[in-house]
């Protein structure tokens, strides 16, 4: 495959990597300042008041919803312009293309669901059926990223594309079932408005600043009608336009021309531009936005800030689990998550995909072997974000399960992430050998 058909997933990866990295990192700084004498700050961290209140309308809270609540919806927004670019023009915008990581996903999502339906035996506990259905893309990624060139491209990008399925499920879970009750006219209010601006953004004229003050608008709307506000940030992501203003042909000739106009107006002898010039770059600037898509140039500006600052930002808040004595730990729902997220992917997606690939329901690409397959299924297992944001969902009103939850995720993420690389690792020797012998 071309070096240029392969530099946008390549930096993709890179980036997701670094993403993990990052995330590991934050992680074990909240785990230790939870756990030390400054636990108190810790706390006082996560619990500081942010907002305003008036007699007609109040917005205060902790600092943990606000990165929850307010810094997740822009990680949805992003989620939503994957999904939307890979329905229309990636990996899922066919159903032969779809169908691999679909059915990776199908049994990523159903079947830990299934195994914690049955393991459970507290009732109190009972809505954590969602946390292990989730795979932390950053996280695993950076696995693969990190076992480089034995691991071949394909399975890099058949985690990706069924990182993205699994992530329309769990956005439809939160939305269904992990909502509080409802207030439907303000729902209603919020699903219009997004409705309206979609069209306008799609049919008429696209404005990120107008869609933005609409985003700001329905995530309150949906805040305040008790569906999670994230939620509004996916489904904003749908008014954003794929298609570019100007094709490439149109582009280049008008390129030519105010290039030939800045040098013609050009001083060499001059250190500040004319106004000439300055009208020039500015045509020049308004012709670059038109020939990029609006969906293509959102998602590379928000890439670097969901990376590298809000997804580390997240575990900082969420991650700090205290093993102090004074903290009750349901170890029931500890054992049963990291099960379910260890065995519960591992069983699931590569039983489901190797069936759908023997029945030949699937077409695997010939550099994935069956046991690339099953590493990387216990790799989806490490369910970091996703899982530990649903938890913070399931037991909002049952704080103290909050802890349990998030200790077993951290347990059964490392223990999938520890098997999948170890896999992968002899599958990678493998698959190397066969390489050279090529």
């Amino acid at each position: 495959m071309p070096r240029r058909l392969l530099t946008p997933f390549q930096k993709f990866v890179q980036l997701e990597s670094l993403s993990g990295i990052l995330l590991a990192g934050a992680t074990i700084v909240a785990l230790i300042w939870a756990n030390s004498a400054f636990s108190g700050s810790y706390d006082a961290l996560l619990n500081f008041q942010i907002g305003f209140e008036s007699d007609f309308f109040s917005l205060k809270k902790p600092l943990v919803l606000w990165v929850n609540d307010g810094l997740m919806a822009i990680f949805f927004f992003l989620i939503g312009l994957e999904i939307k670019r890979e329905v229309l023009l990636g990996e899922l915008n066919t159903l032969k293309k779809a169908l691999f990581p679909f059915f990776g996903a199908l049994g990523g999502m159903s079947i830990p669901v299934i195994l914690f339906v049955v393991l459970n035996e507290v009732p109190e506990t009972s809505r954590a059926w969602g946390i292990p259905m989730a795979t932390d893309i950053a996280f695993s990624l950076a696995i693969l990223k990190a076992l480089g060139d034995r691991v071949p491209l394909a399975l890099k990008l058949f985690l990706t594309a069924f990182a993205i399925v699994d992530d329309i499920g769990a956005v439809l879970v939160i939305a269904i079932f992990y909502s509080s009750s409802l207030q439907l006219d303000l729902l209603v209010y919020a699903l219009l408005l997004i409705g309206v601006i979609t069209f306008f953004s799609l049919k008429v004229y696209y404005s990120k600043y107008l869609n933005l003050f609409i985003g700001i608008i329905a995530w309150l709307l949906f805040l305040k009608a008790g569906v999670h506000p994230t939620l509004a940030g996916i489904l904003m992501a749908f008014a954003v336009p794929v298609h570019r203003k100007i094709k490439g042909s149109g582009f280049i000739e008008q390129l030519e021309k105010l290039t030939a106009k800045i040098s013609l107006n050009s001083n060499p002898n001059s250190t500040l531009l004319t106004l000439k010039q300055i009208a020039n770059i500015n045509q020049l600037e308004d012709l670059t936005a038109r020939y990029q898509s609006p969906l293509q140039h959102s998602e590379n500006k928000l890439h670097g800030w969901v990376a590298y600052f809000i997804i580390p930002v997240f575990a900082l808040i969420n991650a700090g689990v205290a093993f102090s004595s004074n903290v009750a730990i349901e170890w029931g729902l500890v054992k049963n998550l990291s099960i379910c997220l260890v065995l519960g992917n591992s069983i699931g997606i590569s039983t489901i995909v190797l069936l759908a690939q023997k029945f030949k329901l699937v077409q695997v690409p010939r550099s994935i072997k069956p046991l690339h397959i099953i590493g990387v299924s216990f790799i989806a297992g490490v369910g970091f974000t996703m899982s530990i944001f649903i938890a913070t969902l399931a037991f909002i009103d049952a704080p103290l399960y909050i802890a349990s939850a998030k200790i077993g995720v951290l347990i059964g993420s490392v223990i999938s992430g520890t098997i999948g690389a170890s896999i992968l690792y002899i599958a990678g020797t493998k698959y190397r050998e066969q390489a050279i012998v090529k």
